[in-house]
């Protein structure tokens, strides 16, 4: 019976992702690691042992700096297994998370930093909106209409887009930060896209941030369709609307290093187009 009852309790693993936050943890005696290419073939041992038990597993991201913030405001002795693990818990209640399905270690970890600056980027456009207030003219809360609006544009840019699997990438400078967000969409014709509702709320939330700000930006949809090659549309953000690009535009973009501003070259059975017209709502504000 008890083994049983072990098969139906969910395990958190709390993970080191990178040297540098591993080497912050090394500082404490009972920490027992000091090689982080070790700790993570532990790791990977570990959770491939609990798969092999039949038990599900979360792999949490864990943060050496909330740790010692968790531990200062809990009163707890950070340098215990007890005080880790009770953070672990903790953070996997809200904090950046994945599933373990077996997938190894290499790619778990790139996955769970990834996971972990798109909800970064979610919190920070979240918080944004909700920093803007109410229009002193009509008294509308300006972050709730802008999602709004962000919500209606990308509804309609994926009818307009038709049937494929499309994949689009937002990009806007938010104050002093670089907001990007991901969504991947199958237009189905006829019928509502399949969409992921947390890669839309992402997604909706950073547009959202640049319409309520009016500040610049940029949209890219890639379209990839049977028989046909893939297609790519581009569009800026400009006082709260999108205003399609040509289609040089759009091939200077997709082919220029964003880092280094170096040319790229094209991808070969990709067919770059001007952004395509599509009705968008009035901006208010």
């Amino acid at each position: 019976m008890r083994r049983t009852l072990r098969r139906e309790t969910p395990h958190t693993v709390g993970l080191l992702a990178d040297a540098y936050d591993f080497e912050a943890m090394t500082r404490y005696r009972t920490f027992a690691f000091d090689d982080h290419t070790v700790y993570l073939r532990q790791v990977d041992g570990l959770l491939r042992s609990l798969a092999a038990q039949g038990l599900h597993t979360t792999v949490a991201l864990f943060d050496p700096e909330e740790f010692t913030e968790f531990c200062t405001a809990g009163g707890l002795d950070p340098d215990t297994a007890e005080s880790r693990t009770r953070f672990t818990a903790e953070i996997a209640a809200g904090g950046a998370r994945v599933a373990y399905a077996g997938q190894p270690i290499d790619s778990l970890v790139p996955e769970l930093i990834n996971k972990a600056v798109r909800q970064a980027t979610w919190d920070y456009a979240t918080l944004l909106l909700a920093d803007l207030g109410e229009c002193a003219e009509c008294g509308q809360d300006i972050g709730r209409s802008a999602f709004e609006r962000a919500s209606a544009i990308l509804t309609r840019l994926i009818e307009a887009a038709g049937p494929g699997l499309h994949h689009m990438v937002c990009s806007v400078q938010a104050q002093q930060e670089h907001l990007i967000a991901v969504l991947h969409a199958e237009g189905r014709g006829g019928g509502p896209a399949l969409l992921d509702e947390t890669d839309v709320a992402e997604f909706v939330t950073v547009l959202a941030a640049g319409i309520a700000q009016h500040s610049p930006g940029g949209l890219v949809l890639r379209t990839t369709a049977p028989d046909a090659p893939d297609r790519v549309h581009g569009w800026r953000l400009h006082e709260g609307r999108l205003l399609p690009l040509t289609a040089g535009e759009v091939f200077s973009a997709y082919c220029t290093d964003a880092d280094t501003g170096d040319p790229v070259a094209p991808e070969p059975g990709v067919d770059y187009r001007a952004g395509f017209p599509f009705d968008q709502p009035t901006t208010d504000h």
